[in-house]
């Protein structure tokens, strides 16, 4: 639908564009907190530019609830919302808020490869925390910020629960660690060598292997791009969205 094409009988998935004609401000109010509350998500505009922000907060939850009283991100809400993001010619690019503590690795990675082949300007930004598997998360959009007072923690593939002590356990944690270290490289700067000494360092976590990288020290390793706020993501996002416009001219 061209940016500037009104509501008709014919579109039923009609999505209002926060450029177009004001509305009353109370009604914008609503609009926003409904999105918010029903997918964590808000779209904004600045210059005819709309960009959709969209939050991963606590645990990602893959193919098993998690109990109520814990802060989840569901794929399955999403990974459709990106698809939706990447189809809408209205939506001009996408800006990732990150605060997690990791959770289900095959949930995070597919969230992380839709991101990653996305032809639209992606933009993430690590506040707080993007530990585990919140790392891919991260290094997926095209570029990538913490804030300097966030951490991420590096660290092998764990699991829960009843566990098998034979070969073919063991080969299997390890070959899923190895999709999480190939994404993770191939979506960043950091050598191979170097993310495998960080997941298995001995001598900092005192009940496990790993490594906590502030702000300062993941752009240092290679696998952020750089240290910043939420304002200089979003200006990153105006400007690769700006280039992609100068190109397509």
């Amino acid at each position: 639908m061209p940016r500037n094409e009104t509501p008709g009988t014919e579109r039923d998935d009609y999505v209002p564009n926060p450029c177009e004609e004001p509305k009353k401000e109370e009604e914008h109010g609503e609009e926003k907190w409904e999105q918010i509350n029903e997918a964590g998500s808000i779209i904004t505009c600045h210059k005819d530019k709309i960009i959709h922000c969209l939050t991963v907060i606590g645990q990602i939850e893959g193919h098993y609830l998690l109990s109520q009283s814990s802060k989840t991100t569901k794929y399955e809400h999403i990974i459709p919302l990106l698809v939706s993001i990447e189809e809408d010619s209205r939506i001009d690019g996408l800006l990732i808020l990150l605060n997690t503590v990791g959770g289900d690795v095959e949930a995070g990675l597919a969230i992380a490869e839709v991101i990653s082949g996305m032809r639209k300007p992606t933009v993430s930004i690590v506040l707080g925390g993007g530990h585990s598997i919140g790392i891919p998360l991260a290094v997926s959009a095209k570029k990538s910020f913490i804030a300097k007072s966030a951490s991420m923690t590096v660290h092998p593939v764990r699991t829960t629960g009843l566990t098998l002590g034979v070969p073919q356990a063991f080969e299997y944690f390890q070959r899923m660690q190895d999709r999480i270290t190939n994404f993770v490289v191939e979506n960043s700067a950091v050598s191979r060598e170097r993310y495998g000494q960080l997941v298995l360092n001995t001598g900092e976590l005192v009940t496990d292997v790993g490594t906590i990288l502030d702000g300062e020290d993941a752009v240092r390793e290679g696998l952020i791009d750089a240290v910043g706020t939420v304002s200089d993501a979003i200006d990153a996002l105006y400007q690769m969205i700006e280039d992609n416009s100068d190109k397509e001219k």
